[in-house]
Parts: C-alpha cells; sequence; structure tokens
C-alpha cells in the first residue's frame, strides 16, 4: 500500500534537501531516517533519492511520489476530518438552563418523549441564578450558553432578547405567609383581598400583568398595591413572607417559598409559558421545535 507511516518523513527529507536537516526537524537522528528512507525504498520497490557529494535529491520516481504523497497525506487528513464531524454532529449538546424560578423540568419531560428522535443529541443542565438584576444578562446569553431555557414569559424586554415558543399556561394566584387571615383559604375573590397590600410587578414590561394592575386600579381600589420590580427572584418571597404582604404568584411557583401559601383566586389571568431559544436558531434547535410541535399536534388529535 503506498500510504504509510514513511510519507512524512520522505517529504520532509524532499524538502530539506538533506537528512541531517530532516533529522532536526523530526527530532530524529540521521540513521534513523536514512533507514525510514530505505525502508520506504525497499517497500516500493524505487529509487526514490540520488545521493550526491552536494547533498540528495529526488529522482523523476521521487518526483512523482512526492507530488501524489501531497495529495495523498492532505486527502487523508480531510478524511479525517470529516470523520470527526460526523461523530460531532452524532454528539452534539442540547444546552439547557436551570434555575429555581425556571426549572427545566418541563423541558426534561418533553425530552423523556422525544429522545428516540434525537439519538445524536445530549442533554447538558447549565444552572443560573434568578437575580432580578441580572436575568437579562442571562436571557442575552440564549444562543450562546443555553440552546433553551424553560420559563413563563409576558416581558417585553425578554421578548426583544430571544424568541418564545409557547407551552401552555399557568394561572396567576396570590401568596401569604403561614399565619396569615387568608392562609387557610382554598381559594380567594378578588374582594378577599381588600385591605391588603398586593405585590406585584412593575408597570410597563408586561401586557399581562398591566392589565391586571389596570383591573385591580379601577374596580379594586381597597387593593394597596406595592411594586415589586420587573422581575422576580428569591428576595421578592423573601420579603413577602417578612412584611406578610400578599404577593401576585404562579401556581407552578407554590413550592419556591417554604414559609408562603399559594392560593388560587376567581379570576382569569394566566400567563403563558413555554421555551426560550435563540434569536438566531441554530438547525439543532429548529429541529427539536419542530419535533415538540409535531408531538403536540399528535396528542390534541388523540393519535
Amino acid at each position: 500500500m503506498l500510504y504509510n507511516h514513511l510519507l512524512p518523513t520522505f517529504l520532509c527529507v524532499a524538502d530539506c534537501g538533506s537528512m541531517t536537516k530532516a533529522a532536526q526537524q523530526l527530532f530524529l537522528t540521521p540513521t534513523a531516517v536514512m533507514k525510514q528512507i530505505n525502508l520506504l525504498e525497499k517497500q516500493l520497490n524505487l529509487k526514490l533519492f540520488l545521493r550526491t557529494n552536494q547533498g540528495i535529491m529526488l529522482t523523476e520516481c521521487g518526483q512523482s511520489i512526492y507530488k501524489d504523497a501531497k495529495c495523498l497525506i492532505a486527502y487523508a487528513q480531510k478524511a479525517v476530518e470529516k470523520a470527526k464531524d460526523i461523530e460531532g454532529r452524532h454528539n452534539e449538546i442540547i444546552q439547557v438552563g436551570t434555575s429555581m424560578l425556571n426549572p427545566c423540568k418541563v423541558f426534561m419531560d418533553i425530552w423523556y418523549r422525544l429522545n428516540e428522535r434525537f439519538p445524536q443529541y445530549k442533554i447538558k443542565i447549565i444552572p443560573f441564578e434568578d437575580d432580578h438584576n441580572g436575568i437579562l444578562s442571562v436571557i442575552e446569553k440564549i444562543g450562546q450558553e443555553f440552546d433553551f431555557i424553560v420559563g413563563v414569559c409576558d416581558s417585553a424586554q425578554w421578548l426583544d432578547r430571544c424568541n418564545f415558543y409557547q407551552l401552555g399556561t399557568y394561572k396567576k394566584c396570590v401568596a401569604v405567609p403561614m399565619g396569615h387571615r387568608l392562609s387557610r383559604r382554598k381559594k380567594l375573590k378578588i374582594s378577599d383581598l381588600y385591605g391588603e397590600i398586593l405585590m406585584m410587578v412593575t408597570q410597563g414590561d408586561s401586557p399581562l400583568n398591566d392589565s391586571l394592575r389596570k383591573d385591580l386600579e379601577l374596580h379594586h381600589s381597597q387593593i394597596h398595591i406595592e411594586d415589586a420590580g420587573h422581575f422576580y427572584d428569591i428576595q421578592v418571597f423573601n420579603r413577602c413572607e417578612q412584611t406578610g404582604n400578599v404577593l401576585l404568584n404562579l401556581e407552578c411557583w407554590k413550592d419556591i417559598h417554604p414559609s408562603l401559601v399559594t392560593i388560587p383566586v376567581d379570576w382569569d389571568y394566566a400567563i403563558p409559558f413555554g421555551l426560550l431559544y435563540p434569536l438566531h436558531p441554530s438547525k439543532k434547535v429548529l429541529n427539536f421545535l419542530k419535533a415538540v410541535s409535531d408531538f403536540l399536534n399528535m396528542e390534541k388529535a388523540g393519535l
């Protein structure tokens, strides 16, 4: 077979015009280089070099082998790179962000039902902090550090930074500290909140929350509203527990704080939740989203 481990030594000798110089580049002894060249000539049954007092030079056969060996080695390198690329595609990583308020469980529930369609993909879970001051920088990393984050999303600032695939909605509830006068109630009327301070997100970023705020201000002014910032973090839940106020909450966050009780309210307000994904999604992200869409459509059709 023409291609073997001796060809790189042959090319180096030809380029250097000297076995001694080639030996220096290859970190071998001149004797070892000479033995390799002699072995190659024996294997090919060809004279590749002319030895003269001025050095060595390629024979006509050697020149032909030199040219083709260059192409052969380059082709072999490309073949290896192509194989590695294929291996990489068969071991692609889907990076999923997770936090206390944006847990990845919803994604993993979907993944367990669809993973047979994506044997080439592996899931990597990447934790991040729910910090109301830094959450926008996390959202901006979708497409870099994360392929997906599962979250509730009605934020204009979030939707400027990512795409959103809705999976469903979560009902808006309220949370109260244990021992609060409402804590033992199974369900509340809006009038039950009269006289309370209701903590909710600041106006101007969430159309849904702005609508709820407007409704309360116009028709239920007995409820006093306190801004809790545009985005929640654990400190908002701590403040609710410490002050004894009422916190606008979601059914999916009922277990966030062990000292708070989440209670449904007799209203129709709910917020969408789903998959946050990059503004410029990769092929693997689009493929996964299509599979999710197809699967959910089949479920709705009862197939």
